[in-house]
């Protein structure tokens, strides 16, 4: 029987409930009992096991069941399986190969009568239901996040004539698998941007990326000479700090006190690769002045606050930034001033050490007021040596990123340590090498990510077209109508009759020993 819809439909369309059209059955839920002796242990579908028009028997479990349970709750080919929490309405049809599977309380069962609706036309309208949030509300727009049986039951599905049925269904398929073959080439190319940008900051910190530039450039001072001016002058301000210790104290220098001085010791090169002329390699925690990481306010007596100066986390360090617009935590200068040592400054280079390892943001002057966490580490006072945004490519690269998740520590949370930090082997050219390594490396990543944001528009717009077939669908528009077909209101009244009249007859039930040697029969064929 037709019932009122949300909108008009095309002739010869009626809207009817589910329950209506369909056998419509909730899973069996899942309790200890379930692994009890004596009951059938049978493959069931889970809520994970639905994704979007397709069954995924990548991970399917086991449950007892009661042999007289086995026709109730088994799922045989062309049956829709209908999330009930998760994503609800997110839906698959059974298909052919899938063998003898029960499932689970986490999802709908939808049997559609025969020759009524199409199982396929059905899972078409739940996607149209949940990408339109008419039928089934978006999760994001109230805070049911399920779809119970007495909700699915009830849903006012548009059902027309089986004849266009037939021919929506298979317009929708042609111009799906268009569709889908445009987004498979637009992940291809997503993927390949990836590999791409990796690539890159391979390139950059081997020495190959400016190639043709040392040929143009042969004059340039080497890195080595570079190097051991600093070390030079790092070891002469060393000498008159101590030199101003032993004279505030009125203490006299004791003999060999320069001794004391560790001069940074030369990295192993047994395995490292051939550089080009001009670069070296030393550890990073030779190159900086400073590494560092800071704290949780809380652990020092202090709250965050809902304004105030940001603290930063891992999360917030993007694309070698700070995102300053996705910081909600914050916290007081009382805060900031017992933090003190994790202050952030313009020029510092972020690398995160937890969680999600090997992260980088080079901080501007714009970024500061600012403090930062126990998972971020700050390295400082590489700039004599190098371009902090030459050392932001370096550390993005794959051979730092591999060497930082080799250290890393499992458990709660990977990380890895200061001390991993500062052993990280850094190659370095020259100067205005990196500058220009820094330069080149930027215009190719801006052609990346123009590329990346047109490949994100266009799979964006396949979504929303994806949508505008269906909505054209169920609207009626998407094929031509024939005034022959029979209506869908007739076809429902005779269903209805010949299900009522049905109704009264006692049907025969199966014998406990008939039922058991089913639910039998069905495990020895799972």
């Amino acid at each position: 029987m037709s019932s009122p819809g949300p909108h008009t439909l095309p002739a010869g369309w009626i809207w009817a409930e589910l329950s209506a059209i369909a056998d419509v059955r909730l899973g069996k839920m899942l309790s200890p009992k379930a692994y009890e002796d004596g009951l059938l242990q049978l493959p069931y579908l889970r809520n994970e096991n639905v994704r979007w028009f397709r069954v995924d028997m990548g991970d399917i479990k086991r449950m007892g069941f009661k042999p007289a349970e086995v026709d109730r709750y088994s799922v045989r080919p062309g049956d829709l399986l209908v999330c009930e929490g998760g994503e609800p309405g997110r839906c698959a049809v059974v298909p052919e190969h899938v063998g003898n599977l029960m499932f689970q309380k986490a999802l709908h069962r939808v049997r559609p009568l025969a020759g009524v609706v199409s199982t396929e036309l059905l899972q078409y309208a739940f996607r149209h239901f949940t990408d339109t949030g008419t039928v089934i509300p978006r999760a994001s727009e109230t805070t049911i996040r399920h779809l119970p049986l007495e909700k699915i039951e009830t849903l006012l599905v548009p059902i027309p004539p089986p004849a266009e049925q037939r021919r929506i269904v298979e317009k929708i398929e042609e111009l799906f698998s268009k569709l889908d073959a445009g987004v498979e080439a637009l992940e291809r190319v997503r993927a390949n941007l990836k590999r791409y940008r990796a690539a890159v900051l391979k390139a950059a910190v081997e020495g190959r990326l400016t190639e043709a530039w040392r040929a143009q450039h042969p004059d340039v001072e080497p890195a080595s000479e570079l190097l051991e001016r600093i070390l030079a002058e790092r070891r002469r301000a060393w000498e008159e700090e101590q030199l101003a210790k032993f004279s505030e104290q009125g203490k006299t220098p004791p003999k060999n006190w320069r001794s004391r001085y560790k001069e940074p010791e030369p990295p192993d090169s047994t395995n490292l690769p051939d550089l080009p002329q001009g670069w070296v390699t030393l550890g990073l925690g030779d190159c900086a002045t400073l590494i560092t990481k800071g704290g949780t306010p809380t652990s020092y007596g202090h709250q965050y606050t809902e304004s105030g100066i940001p603290f930063v986390r891992v999360e917030h360090l993007s694309d070698g930034r700070i995102n300053g617009e996705s910081i909600a935590q914050f916290i007081d200068a009382a805060a900031d001033h017992t933090l003190k040592r994790s202050r952030l400054r313009p020029g510092d280079l972020l690398f995160s050490i937890a969680g999600t390892i090997g992260r980088t943001a080079l901080v501007s002057a714009e970024d500061v007021p600012a403090n930062t966490n126990q998972a971020v580490a700050i390295i400082r006072g590489c700039d004599p040596v190098l371009n902090p945004r030459f050392l932001r490519v370096f550390l993005s690269s794959s051979s730092v990123q591999h060497q930082a998740l080799g250290n890393a520590r499992g458990g709660a949370m990977n990380n890895i340590s200061l001390g991993d930090v500062r052993s990280v082997l850094v190659n370095i050219p020259p100067l205005v090498e990196q500058a220009e390594i820094v330069s080149e490396v930027e215009r190719r990543l801006s052609v990346l990510e123009e590329i990346g944001r047109e490949t994100d528009a266009g799979l964006k717009r396949a979504a929303r077209l994806r949508q505008a077939i269906l909505k054209r669908a169920f609207e009626g528009r998407l094929v031509p109508q024939d005034p022959n077909d029979e209506p869908a209101s007739v076809l429902l009244e005779r269903i209805t009759r010949e299900r009522g009249a049905a109704k009264p007859r006692k049907q025969r039930t199966r014998s406990r020993r008939q039922s058991r040697a089913a639910g039998e029969q069905v495990a020895q064929d799972a």
